[in-house]
């Protein structure tokens, strides 16, 4: 395993972390989960993703009984969360939903953690813009999550680069503590925010990524080229909204000629996606997903890659790929 500071920060990521969107709870029990991790860890993984989102809080409560009961050292493992939909999506609660509001936000720290049963979260995430709430007042509460030990480290999710910066000085100026990474969607079809928006701010702030989706919600997985298999993704209840660009036409073509790209490298289509997201400099971890042991495996295969992205190969897969990014 290759591990990769987070921005500028002193905290090393492993380049391949294992998150819980979609699976915790919905596909995944805690047994499953305890298996999973303990594979990541032997693995060489030290980071693990989470958001109280996902599965409304039921996917921290499965990765905290699961971290439990392995019994890790707390200085081996980085967790983190996310916060801004909160568990509320019914009634007249509009303070606990859509929103980074400081009351919120400091109650939903506590949340997390009486749900993960931890001390503090590593990482704590902004997971969307908010804007109906000044960035100043999301800036210190999220720094004061940090002074009162709750969380390590904090930064944003799909923030605009302008927004980021924003953030950044507000913290700069009153000497709070500042945003440290972003977790934007990042692979071969989706690459302008990482790659263009950013590019300023990798410098200018020492920006890191925790970047999601390496496959594209299991696109770049050539699962999706019939149509949605059973038991996939796609195929769960609420997860409709992924249908269309899982089936998309021209972008399945294009995977099938990733396959014979993948063929002439000795690896899967998966595998040679997710090398792609980890050869970025910029990238400070991908955060892969899986239900199962095998799909765990399959993906940490990807390291084997990714120093075999020499420029003629990230050329071919340009060609194919490139003229439908966005």
């Amino acid at each position: 395993m290759q591990y990769r500071r987070l921005g500028r920060s002193g905290l090393q990521v492993s380049l391949l972390s294992l998150g819980s969107w979609v699976t915790y709870h919905n596909q995944v029990d805690t047994k499953a989960a305890q298996e999973m991790l303990a594979a990541a860890m032997d693995a060489g993984v030290n980071f693990f993703d989470n958001a109280e989102a996902y599965a409304r809080g039921h996917s921290e409560v499965v990765m905290g009984e699961a971290i439990r009961a392995l019994n890790w050292p707390r200085l081996n493992y980085v967790v983190s969360t996310k916060f801004f939909w909160g568990l509320d999506r019914e009634g007249n609660a509009v303070n606990r939903r859509d929103t980074l509001n400081r009351k919120y936000l400091m109650q939903a720290i506590d949340g997390s953690l009486a749900r993960m049963k931890l001390d503090f979260i590593d990482l704590v995430f902004c997971h969307r813009p908010d804007p109906h709430t000044p960035i100043e007042e999301t800036v210190w509460a999220m720094s004061d999550m940090i002074t009162q030990g709750k969380a390590l480290y904090w930064g944003t999710s799909e923030w605009s680069a302008a927004d980021i910066r924003c953030a950044w000085d507000i913290a700069e100026r009153h000497h709070l503590h500042k945003p440290v990474m972003e977790q934007p969607q990042y692979h071969l079809f989706h690459r302008q925010r990482v790659e263009q928006e950013y590019a300023r701010l990798y410098e200018d702030i020492g920006l890191g990524l925790t970047t999601w989706s390496p496959l594209a919600s299991g696109l770049l997985t050539g699962k999706y080229r019939g149509g949605v298999p059973a038991g996939s993704r796609g195929a769960l209840q609420g997860m409709d909204f992924l249908v269309a660009g899982l089936t998309d036409a021209a972008k399945n073509a294009a995977v099938g000629q990733l396959e014979a790209v993948a063929a002439d490298l000795g690896c899967s289509v998966a595998q040679l996606a997710i090398a792609w997201v980890a050869r970025n400099p910029h990238v400070s971890t991908v955060i892969t997903g899986a239900s199962r042991l095998d799909q765990l495996r399959g993906n940490l295969g990807a390291l084997e890659v990714v120093d075999r992205l020499t420029p003629e190969w990230l050329a071919r897969i340009d060609t194919i790929t490139r003229p439908l990014a966005q």
